[in-house]
């Protein structure tokens, strides 16, 4: 099993690591619409914090030797689904393209962000 920990990805917040791999799969922690230098969230609607925290996933993936193409399930926590579904949903399938993981998307109190997101990737 290897941790994994990149700069350019959020620090986590507590005693966790941002992903590790294990099995042949990269297991990440939650992302959020986070600046990894400044702390500060990026973004004040679904679409742009949708887009920060993908960012923020990838580079994760991206120390694991995995990427995006490579995820086979998800798990998005939206503060608002109601409100925000059909955004988030549409910044989520433009930067997935043809690539459709499985996917649960389930409402949850996420405090000063809209979203969070986890995933499961294959490793290299």
């Amino acid at each position: 099993m290897d941790i994994i920990s990149t700069p350019l990805a959020p620090r986590p917040a507590g005693a966790y690591g941002q992903a590790v791999v294990a099995s042949g799969f990269v297991f990440t922690a939650g992302m959020a619409p986070v600046d990894p230098q400044t702390g500060e969230v990026i973004g004040t609607g679904i679409g742009e914090q949708t887009r920060r925290t993908l960012d923020n996933l990838q580079a994760v993936l991206k120390a694991a030797g995995s990427d995006l193409d490579r995820i086979v399930k998800v798990t998005v926590h939206l503060e608002d689904v109601e409100r925000d579904w059909a955004e988030f949903d549409s910044v989520f399938g433009e930067r997935f393209g043809a690539h459709r993981p499985a996917r649960t998307t389930v409402g949850s109190r996420l405090g000063d962000i809209l979203v969070e997101i986890d995933a499961i990737a294959l490793a290299p």
